[in-house]
């Protein structure tokens, strides 16, 4: 089955924290992923901040990197996205960054998994709410 992940879930496969063992099972069931190419720079800059507080080490953080260039996931480029996210950041009232993983799963009309709660209350009451799956 196609999913889109967002950060918040493709994080937890690199490093271990709060429902890391929920996100792995996500990979153990052989799911094909997608995700905006934004992905790239949201996952490394939440590895150099780990890196940066001392939480992984500089090698966990290389092959954080490497992981993320070369993993699991299919990446889709942000242009045809922009018009859509656009408005839905503009009519949810919410950060553009989750709003092109929102468009790309209108888009491809596929769910999309997410561990950010905040996300997800947003979108309670919501067309949208039915396309977007709490992680667990």
């Amino acid at each position: 089955m196609k999913l889109v992940v967002d950060a918040s879930v493709a994080i937890k496969w690199m490093i271990d924290e709060e429902d890391s063992e929920l996100a792995d099972r996500l990979l153990d069931e052989g799911h094909d992923f997608l995700a905006p190419e934004l992905i790239v720079a949201e996952m490394i800059s939440a590895a150099w901040k780990q890196c940066r507080r001392g939480s992984i080490g500089n090698a966990q953080y290389d092959h954080i990197v490497i992981r993320v260039v070369d993993g699991p996931i299919t990446y889709r480029p942000l242009r045809p996205l922009a018009t859509r996210a656009a408005a839905l950041a503009r009519d949810l009232d919410h950060p553009i960054y989750d709003c092109f993983y929102l468009a790309l799963a209108e888009a491809e009309n596929l769910p999309m998994i997410t561990a950010d709660r905040r996300l997800v209350a947003t979108l309670d009451g919501t067309p949208l709410a039915g396309r977007v799956q709490p992680l667990g």
